[in-house]
């Protein structure tokens, strides 16, 4: 049996992995020049560093034992610091009480308070009207919060407004958690922390591009083979039985199985022969780019957070990872501090068109408008662009995207998977977790409906992950 992976990301390369150690023949295409997609690291500078802040924390015993069997020992569990920049003030999270009173004011977190029980006794929005990403939180946030900490940030990330974005956003990302469910958790009441309140996370010693670099190295062990810069153009089937990829040189390589995770839209159009309602469908889906601009500044000890939201609608950047903060392995000897400022546009807004250097520019002009820096020197800055980063969860993308898979599971020997394959905002566990199925659908005849994870499942990311606790799972098993 021979299978065909498109992509060396988290989800492909996990599927690969698996089948090759269960001795099946695998060659993953990946289109760029290094495998772990947006989990890859690069060199720079003399350090290591991630493209922006990528933890590793799952609560399912197969997602964590993949990913023992191929860390071993070579990886520390942090101590998470993450907080949120607004108003030229550092807001913790999870919330700390004390620190929200002297940041907000009492009379501020008073209004906060207000607005939230006015929406506990008198909704703004009817039951009637669509769910939106801003109906979703104001309903539990109230309305001050959530222009506050919400709308600014959300509306950075996706480029639309908060009334344009699906709900599904807020539900997969932030589940039950309300303003009602922080305070108990602040004040110490009630049961257990909500789930998207981590405090520590796992995190590979060489970074977590090493993880998947493991990966390509035992599929290559096992007589398979990883080919980078070897784009798909396509794949091939006869009466919706897919049989072979089509290289963008031209070449076709046959193959029994195919898991695809190019981009969602890339795969269905090179399908060819659209019904109207499908091709409609996926030329309403779109993705998101993502800017990264690194600076390297001449200091040790900047900030102690491993990454910060900035929500202040002033400013471009969205997130900013302080690869300083990570482990010590990532910088070794060097002294100085890497930072990745994030921006994200589409192709056609004038940033992604920017020039490098005013990119560098406007990144250091944002950066000590902070604080961050002080009077530390920049002593260098390098931009990554990375097309396509996120499915944008517009209203009504549901509509679009569900003629679009009805029409991919009419194809046999067809898998798609991960953030751009199956167009989820995956965390690295979700594509973990569908490269393992995935694999699990071929050796074993499964049919695990994989448009299900992250959708119905409840997000994984928990308070109490320790270290431990990652390795008291049972061992992997392979078939």
């Amino acid at each position: 049996m021979r299978v065909g992976i498109i992509g060396a990301g988290p989800a492909g390369i996990t599927a690969g992995h698996l089948l090759s150690k269960a001795g099946v023949q695998v060659e993953v295409f990946e289109a760029g020049d290094a495998v772990g997609g947006l989990s890859r690291t690069i060199e720079m500078w003399g350090q290591k560093v991630d493209l922006g802040p990528h933890r590793f924390f799952s609560q399912a015993p197969r997602v964590n034992s993949v990913w023992l069997d191929v860390v071993g020992n070579d990886y520390r569990m942090i101590d998470r610091l993450t907080r949120v920049y607004y108003q030229d003030r550092f807001f913790h999270y999870p919330l700390k009480p004390a620190n929200a009173l002297w940041n907000m004011g009492i009379a501020n977190a008073f209004c906060c308070l207000t607005s939230y029980l006015k929406e506990r006794i008198r909704p703004s929005f009817s039951a009637d009207e669509p769910e939106t990403f801003e109906t979703w939180v104001v309903s539990r946030f109230g309305r001050r919060l959530f222009d506050m900490f919400f709308k600014s940030y959300s509306e950075k990330l996706w480029g639309i407004p908060c009334d344009q974005l699906d709900a599904d956003f807020a539900a997969q990302r932030i589940k039950k958690f309300s303003l009602g469910e922080a305070l108990k958790a602040a004040l110490g009441l009630g049961g257990s922390e909500h789930k998207t309140l981590v405090d520590q996370f796992a995190y590979p010693i060489g970074g977590t591009g090493m993880v998947y670099e493991r990966m390509a190295e035992r599929i290559e062990k096992a007589g398979g083979a990883v080919h980078l810069n070897a784009p798909i153009r396509r794949v091939l089937h006869h009466d919706k039985e897919v049989h072979a990829l089509e290289l963008a040189d031209g070449r076709i390589e046959p193959f029994d199985h195919v898991i695809s995770t190019m981009p969602l839209t890339l795969l269905v159009r090179g399908l060819g022969d659209l019904p109207a309602e499908v091709e409609h469908g996926v030329n309403q889906l779109r993705f998101r780019n993502t800017i990264l601009v690194y600076l390297n500044v001449d200091h040790t000890d900047l900030f102690g957070d491993q990454w910060l939201y900035v929500h202040s609608p002033e400013l471009g950047m969205g997130r900013v990872t302080n690869f300083r903060n990570w482990v010590p392995e990532l910088y070794g000897g060097e002294e100085t501090s890497i930072l990745a400022l994030e921006y994200w546009c589409y192709d056609e807004d004038p940033l992604w068109r920017d020039d490098d250097e005013h990119l560098i520019d406007l990144a250091e002009r944002e950066i000590r408008s902070t604080g961050l820096v002080g009077a530390a020197q920049i002593v260098a800055g390098h931009v990554h662009r990375i097309r396509r980063c996120y499915p944008v969860y517009s209203r009504g993308y549901k509509q679009h995207l569900t003629p679009v898979i009805e029409h991919l599971r009419q194809y046999r020997n067809l898998q798609a998977i991960g953030r751009y394959g199956a167009f989820k905002y995956n965390n690295q566990d979700h594509s973990i977790l569908m490269g393992i199925l995935a694999s699990e659908n071929i050796l074993d005849g499964r049919d695990h409906d994989l448009w299900a994870v992250n959708t119905d499942s409840e997000y994984q990311e928990s308070a109490t992950i320790t270290k431990a606790g990652l390795e008291r799972q049972p061992a992997p098993v392979y078939v």
